[in-house]
């Protein structure tokens, strides 16, 4: 399994546990098809983002105009969890790689507008983190 297709699997697994509350390797196994193994990327990326939620979500809700984590819609949110979790903890892979990866994974779950708004939202956060290394 590729990068794109583990980062495509997380965000069905994080909007999962997001909406039912499972746990989340349960939630890993209803996401992946027959034919797919769990891979220590998409584990490490699941995992991560849950254990790091608290963290995450002050990030994301600092970088946030006008609105709340709680009205960001459900699969907007896990995107945004998601890269926010790559970008911190996840040193081996460029910002504007994840960057690029959510932005389109947000179009394909949720539109243009899904993918405009993670944009917005993560150079914000981009920003607050290069700031923050510096």
């Amino acid at each position: 399994m590729n990068r794109r297709l583990a980062r495509l699997r997380a965000v069905q697994a994080l909007f999962q546990i997001d909406l039912t509350a499972i746990e989340w390797k349960e939630a890993l196994a209803n996401t992946l098809e027959d034919d797919e193994k769990l891979t220590p990327f998409l584990e490490e990326i699941v995992s991560g983002t849950l254990s790091h939620q608290e963290e995450i979500d002050k990030i994301l809700s600092g970088n946030l105009s006008n609105w709340t984590l709680d009205r960001v819609g459900n699969v907007d949110r896990a995107v945004l969890r998601m890269a926010v979790h790559e970008m911190k903890y996840i040193d081996d892979i460029p910002m504007n790689v994840t960057f690029n990866e959510a932005i389109e994974l947000a179009k394909a779950f949720g539109g243009e507008e899904s993918g405009r708004f993670v944009n917005g939202v993560l150079s914000k956060v981009v920003q607050a983190i290069s700031k923050e290394e510096n």
